[in-house]
């Protein structure tokens, strides 16, 4: 299995290192970039800005409620772009609002899920996440 680049996008750095230590505790083969807003995470994407050698990730894991760019504004971009369009999104936030919900699959993201407010869930889900998206799906080798 070929190591898996995730690109996680979360501008709270608490939630961000739980989510690194699960994919370290799940020992699942990956590089994980973070960046904090939205706007940090399309520069990524393309390559722009502080960027400019970065990686094309494998998957992305999406915060909704982000500074500078909103996610769902992110997700639209990578959508829309020619060269992101067949990205993995996974939305990861703390919004159980069905209106996020309904218009973030309508944008085209691969999943949606709640962050759980305990923290042993929160660690599972990441966890599952991880097993899921790195072990059972195939995703192609460039994207």
């Amino acid at each position: 299995m070929r190591p898996i680049e995730i690109l996680l996008v979360e501008d709270n750095m608490a939630d961000a290192r739980l989510v690194v230590e699960a994919f370290k505790d799940s020992h699942v083969l990956n590089s994980i970039n973070h960046v904090l807003d939205g706007a940090d995470a399309m520069d990524y994407l393309r390559r722009q800005g502080s960027h400019p050698q970065a990686g094309q990730p494998d998957l992305v894991l999406l915060d909704l409620n982000l500074p500078k760019k909103d996610g769902r504004e992110v997700l639209e971009e990578i959508r829309k772009d020619p060269k992101l369009h067949r990205l993995p999104v996974i939305a990861l936030t703390t919004s159980e609002s069905e209106a996020d919900i309904l218009r973030c699959y309508e944008l085209g993201a691969n999943a949606y899920i709640v962050k759980p407010v305990d923290f042993d869930k929160f660690i599972a889900v990441v966890q599952s996440i991880g097993v899921f998206w790195l072990q059972i799906v195939t995703l192609p080798s460039h994207i």
